[in-house]
């Protein structure tokens, strides 16, 4: 019984299908031009066969067995090219679909290959003869090359692609190289899903793109969601958070456009720092609510105090915080844009002050829904003085945990070489920075002038013996 057991399992083993037959790759990389002429648009691509997967191969047989027999594979070459691309690629002519493809001529190149080097290789080699039947290649080996042709109206309109790829593999990563008539080619390194990309996008198209980049990049941020919490819990009235909102808004919007134009370190060790920082600076502002509420009479938030000197002198302090780590906020918006500039076509300053309306509409969105739960929470459930500071401890909790990580991952890096170039683009941050500075301390010294005499609107006046 026994070894009759361990037969049958040995038969099950060998006779089921090799796991490796349809592994999904774990990392793909297509490349495509694409160039309209007249009244067609030619995409040209090029694609790992070992992502074409559950496609019947003809093989040659005998001493050679395995490999594919390219006299009677190009109607696998064919179904490869339609199944795996054309049905979903999508290509756009001025906002309307274009029909689907024709597949123009279909090829397998070797992997040292270096045809897609330029479109007029590319097209001149897939419209050119084929591998020769002796060759000896493996379909998990080989590359698989594509002319698909779409009929257009114009060369000259605008056209937008949605690459559809991302079922290839685990993590697929297309270059697109855009080449309009008569101008200069448009390189485009898209991951994952981007949804359409504007291969020539009007001032509109990016600015509503990078709109909705900025609003889901805040609303995915949790650092800088909790620096905004640390922000708020001492004031939560309109008043004060323009000021102080108002005044982090300006400061990263600065450093944002300051990064985009190349005003900043090129090193590895600048991102790891600026997180780093980031950090601390939710550390230091919850630090500063726990202090100010432990030395508050009275209500625990500085908006509850009764004295309008103590309240105009935290106001003056908090904005000009704000302002400061914005600057340095600015710079991690910065990282997560860098690598969605490419879809902001010639518009990128209107790219980037868009990110930013982007940024501040979710800031809102968070603040709505915000400052109503803290009042409800201090009013109902906990003590303002007592909430303030166990609201500001379990930020502060999450920031210090963060800064050590981030610190930590910053010291593995080498102490930057202060060189010429560093020293040249640091006096540039630097007097970016400073300019930025004195244009806040004018914007708000005036702002707050408004402030000045005046008590807090809508504020109970609370006896100091109250705990």
């Amino acid at each position: 019984m026994v070894l009759r057991g361990f037969l049958l399992i040995v038969a099950l083993l060998v006779a089921a299908p090799s796991p490796t037959a349809h592994e999904i790759p774990n990392e793909v990389t297509i490349f495509t031009f694409l160039k309209p002429e007249g009244n067609r648009l030619t995409f040209l691509v090029r694609a790992p066969m070992k992502a074409l997967r559950d496609i019947e191969v003809p093989r040659k047989e005998g001493v050679y067995q395995g490999y594919i027999d390219f006299e009677r594979v190009g109607p696998a070459f064919h179904d490869a090219a339609t199944m795996w691309i054309a049905d979903f690629v999508k290509l756009y002519e001025e906002g309307r679909q274009l029909p689907y493809p024709e597949v123009a001529a279909v090829r397998a190149s070797l992997p040292a290959d270096r045809a897609f080097e330029s479109y007029d290789q590319a097209l001149a080699s897939i419209t050119g003869p084929p591998l020769p039947p002796e060759t000896n290649l493996i379909w998990e080996e080989g590359l698989l090359d594509v002319a698909f042709s779409f009929p257009i109206e114009s060369d000259q309109s605008r056209f937008s692609i949605s690459p559809g790829l991302t079922r290839l593999g685990e993590r697929v990563n297309v270059v697109l190289r855009f080449l309009p008539p008569g101008g200069a080619e448009r390189a485009f390194d898209v991951h994952g899903d981007p949804g359409i990309v504007q291969l020539d996008p009007r001032w509109h198209q990016a600015a509503l793109r990078f709109t909705r980049d900025g609003f889901d990049h805040i609303l995915d941020g949790i650092d800088h969601l909790l620096f905004l919490l640390a922000l708020v819990i001492p004031f939560r009235r309109l008043r004060s958070l323009v000021v102080v909102v108002t005044a982090f808004t300006l400061a990263h919007s600065v450093t944002l456009v300051a990064s985009a134009y190349g005003i900043v370190p090129d090193a590895l060790w600048f991102p790891p720092l600026v997180e780093t920082l980031i950090a601390v600076s939710i550390v230091y502002m919850t630090f500063e609510n726990i202090i100010a509420a432990t030395r508050s009479n009275g209500s625990a938030a500085i908006e509850g105090g009764t004295s309008v000197t103590l309240y105009q002198s935290a106001l003056n302090r908090r904005w000009a915080v704000a302002f400061g780590f914005g600057l340095i906020h600015g710079f991690g918006f910065s990282f997560a844009l860098r690598e969605s500039l490419q879809f902001a076509g010639s518009h990128l300053l209107t790219s980037l002050l868009a990110f930013n309306v982007g940024v501040e509409l979710g800031q809102l969105l968070v603040l709505v829904i915000l400052v109503p739960v803290l009042n409800l929470l201090f009013r109902y459930v906990v003590a303002e003085k007592v909430g303030a500071i166990l609201l500001s401890a379990l930020v502060a909790h999450t920031g210090w945990h963060w800064a050590t990580e981030r610190g930590s991952a910053l010291l593995e890096f080498p102490w930057p070489t202060l060189d010429t170039a560093l020293l040249l683009t640091s006096v540039r941050m630097l007097i970016v920075m400073v300019a930025a500075s004195a244009v806040a301390w004018l914007i708000f010294g005036v702002l707050l002038k408004n402030f000045r005499g005046l008590p807090p609107q809508n504020l109970r006046e609370e006896p100091s013996e109250r705990s």
